[in-house]
């Protein structure tokens, strides 16, 4: 086959071409924005695909009113601007007068969650999930370089490309939705992902988002399964008092559990970095000495 580890039958789809976003366009009048088709909604607003200037496709996240200080969230949005990284969902622009709206890449396969309880995602092989977490990985390095904190990884916040690559996105919104991060009320706190220290304390930090990956792990290992199945949020506050670890899931190699199991220390300087994760996660399989090799 030429070469070719496999004799290409079909010339690949052309991939649409998107135009580059032209850098002074920021805070962007709201007329400019129009929205077609609604992706979902969560308890802060919803996420809208969307066309700016009828031309380019985006999503477009808007805010429920009262859901954040305007002022607050132009300066992280600023901040977050800054962070560019191609796992990383592009900020493209915000309209910082409420009902604020966050203007973003458009990523056509929808959150992680999603993609990986679809029959398309079913079908994902071992190897492609470890890479996916590798992946996620690389964003969260560029992340903790950047001295910045997620504060609320998980499968739903990460996006799926056309080509299956995935990008990190909501980097820094939970930082400034203050309620959900004072507020243990209910579902408003993802307790399931979330490390003791930031349960207990408020105490956020690279090394909880860590904890959040580790968590994220069993999420694609099982194709999007709620973490400590069975378990309430109480439940699950007080078996982690007593040191409790979820179990290595069905179908979830012994190598990579490891990791999670790390990644579930319970002092949080003893959680590797994410560049750490991100090497361990890109050599898995050279590690693990093929026995994960695709089935020919």
């Amino acid at each position: 086959a030429d070469g070719l580890c496999q004799r290409l039958f079909a010339p690949c789809k052309p991939k649409a071409f998107q135009q580059p976003w032209a850098q002074d366009e920021w805070e962007i009048p709201r007329d400019t924005l129009k929205m077609v088709k609604k992706l979902g909604a969560g308890q802060f607003g919803e996420v809208w695909m969307g066309y700016y200037k009828n031309t380019q496709k985006v999503a477009i996240k808007t805010l429920k009113e009262g859901t954040m200080e305007p002022a607050a969230f132009l300066e992280e949005a600023n901040l977050m601007k800054q962070l560019q990284h191609e796992r990383l969902v592009r900020l493209h622009a915000v309209v910082t007068k409420e009902p604020i709206l966050i203007v973003t890449e458009f990523m056509v396969n929808g959150s992680l969650l999603d993609f990986l309880k679809s029959d398309a995602g079913k079908k994902l092989k071992v190897n492609k999930l470890i890479d996916m977490a590798a992946q996620i990985a690389e964003g969260m390095a560029y992340i903790e370089v950047k001295n910045y904190i997620h504060r609320d990884l998980r499968a739903a916040n990460i996006l799926v490309s056309e080509t299956l690559h995935c990008k990190i996105a909501d980097f820094g919104l939970a930082r400034i939705i203050e309620s959900e991060y004072t507020a243990q009320e209910g579902a408003k706190f993802p307790i399931k992902w979330t490390a003791p220290e930031a349960i207990n304390f408020g105490t956020f930090s690279i090394k909880s988002d860590v904890w959040s990956f580790g968590i994220l792990l069993t999420e694609i290992v099982t194709f999007g399964r709620i973490p400590y199945p069975g378990m309430t949020n109480p439940e699950v506050i007080r078996n982690l008092e007593r040191l409790y670890r979820m179990p290595r899931p069905e179908g979830c190699p012994a190598e990579l559990y490891e990791v999670m199991m790390t990644c579930w220390k319970e002092k949080p300087e003893e959680r590797p970095t994410f560049e750490f994760l991100q090497n361990i996660l890109n050599d898995f399989f050279i590690a693990t000495e093929g026995q994960y090799e695709m089935q020919p």
